[in-house]
């Protein structure tokens, strides 16, 4: 047998095989605990309602809170990008899946030219009887081509183009659980700063009662001075908080409506409306860290930039073999007149095996190898280190919550004992007993541990929100969804 049967042989058994150079791929294994070290305490929390992990912004009881989840989750502009995204990688998808498939082109064309007779080619055509200057040519072909992928590269790269395209889809459900939970946060944020207002707003009333009082003894001589320019410092620093508690609300509101995808100022009268701090909902925690790693689509998304860089190491290895091409065509052209066209006489054909080969250049292949392998460690790097980092988020949402809540409890509690407190001051400062220093400080004790448990109750919300991001919800493998974690 010829050598160039033996090397046609082996190409074609290649092809059968389907194999392909590089690394398979095999998803890496990351340790993970067995329960998350916190999950024990939040399990025991008392909450009213439990939350459904896909849609858990309804958890809270708070219409509005949902509704403006529901927007953001319709017009929010990062989304938008996000599914750009989408539809680009599935372009580059359908683009090296076409790569592996032969590609076909019809073409024709028809040309009338006037000879010159000052040419070479002219003077001697025109020494012929009966030359004709004027001359007409038609063609009409079908061409194809098709390149072999005998060692994989192409399958290489559709692997990689598959694992990119997962991973954007991915990157937009991250994206949206990004939107909702940072919309649910803005939101739950206004509410806060709302109620660290009225507290303040409620204590400058107090204050302006207090010094009234004062004013009006010292009108009847039975309070000097210096208590009424106290009176007035302690007004003044209650006063003083509310223009900053102020600028934080207008922040937020702003915020707020950029993330609806809407001006900032859009939603500013209807949140106005005097509502309670969101109560945090049960949190189930079924889930263990080992199946976090499979929902989290911020995880989905590292392991499979994982998976793509490690094709890559296939396409990159596949440029030390030759590449050969099928390429052939079939037509008809003439001279002659159209209708000749498709005429035995004009038919035309042609079939070309085609080879390239780097043969001098592996110096350059081994350094792209070398470069596809250090990507893929890099990737193999992060995806470790994400998965880390989100048993981290997670334990730290759940130590705040539960925290958070018991500083709450005690600060309620702490609230109702300074809010009696305050008012036995008073009355004893009525009657003499005591001075105004106590009770300008019985005011100051009472002011800050209320503001401490509006900022208590906003941070236990909170985290019931970071909590639920970190544990993957907002979302179910279903539909176009479920392709990112196959």
């Amino acid at each position: 047998m010829s050598p160039r049967y033996i090397f046609a042989a082996l190409i074609a058994g290649s092809l059968l095989a389907g194999c392909a150079v590089g690394p398979d791929y095999v998803r890496p294994d990351v340790p993970t605990p067995d329960h998350f070290q916190g999950q024990a305490e939040v399990d025991q929390r008392h909450a009213p309602v439990d939350a459904d992990l896909a849609t858990w912004w309804t958890g809270f009881g708070d219409p509005q809170l949902t509704r403006y989840v529901t927007l953001a989750l319709e017009q929010n502009l990062d989304l938008a990008q996000a599914f750009a995204r989408v539809t680009q990688a599935r372009a580059g998808l359908g683009a090296a899946t076409a790569a592996l498939l032969p590609s076909g082109n019809i073409s024709g064309q028809a040309a009338r030219a006037y000879q010159s007779v000052e040419t070479p080619l002219g003077q001697v055509l025109n020494t012929m009887p009966g030359f004709d200057r004027y001359g007409n040519n038609y063609e009409a072909d079908f061409s194809a081509s098709w390149e072999l992928d005998a060692f994989g590269g192409l399958r290489r790269g559709r692997e990689a183009a598959l694992a990119d395209y997962q991973a954007s889809e991915a990157g937009a459900l991250a994206t949206r659980l990004a939107v909702a939970a940072q919309t649910a946060d803005i939101y739950i944020t206004i509410r806060g700063l709302q109620a660290r207002l009225k507290v303040a707003r409620k204590q400058v009333q107090t204050q302006q009662d207090l010094l009234a009082t004062i004013k009006l003894l010292y009108g009847k001589g039975l309070a000097a001075e210096l208590q009424v320019r106290q009176a007035e410092g302690a007004l003044a620093q209650v006063q003083a908080s509310v223009p900053v508690l102020e600028t934080g609300l207008d922040a937020a509101t702003n915020a707020l409506d950029v993330m609806l995808g809407t001006q900032p100022g859009t939603h500013r009268v209807e949140l106005m409306e005097d509502r309670e701090i969101p109560t945090a909902p049960q949190i189930a925690t079924a889930e263990t860290p080992g199946e976090l790693l499979r929902r989290r689509p911020d995880l989905i998304v590292a392991e499979r930039r994982l998976a793509a860089s490690n094709a890559r190491i296939g396409v990159a290895i596949a440029e030390y073999y030759p590449k050969l091409s099928l390429s052939g065509l079939i037509g008809s052209a003439t001279s002659v007149a159209s209708g000749n066209l498709f005429n035995s006489g004009a038919n035309q054909a042609a079939g070309v095996l085609g080879l390239r080969w780097r043969l001098f250049d592996f110096g350059r292949i081994n350094a792209q190898i070398q470069q596809a392998k250090g990507q893929q460690a890099e990737n193999l790097a992060a995806y470790r280190l994400a998965a880390l980092h989100a048993t981290e988020d997670v334990e730290n949402a759940f130590s705040a919550l539960v925290k958070r809540e018991e500083q709450a409890a005690v600060l309620s509690r702490g609230v109702d004992s300074l809010t009696r407190a305050r008012a036995a001051s008073f009355a004893a400062y009525q009657k003499g007993v005591v001075s105004l220093i106590e009770v300008l400080q019985a005011d100051e004790s009472l002011l800050r541990a209320s503001d401490e448990q509006a900022q208590a109750q906003t941070e236990s919300a909170r985290a019931a929100v970071a909590a639920f991001k970190a544990l993957g919800g907002g979302w179910q493998a279903d539909g176009t969804q479920a392709v990112a974690i196959k």
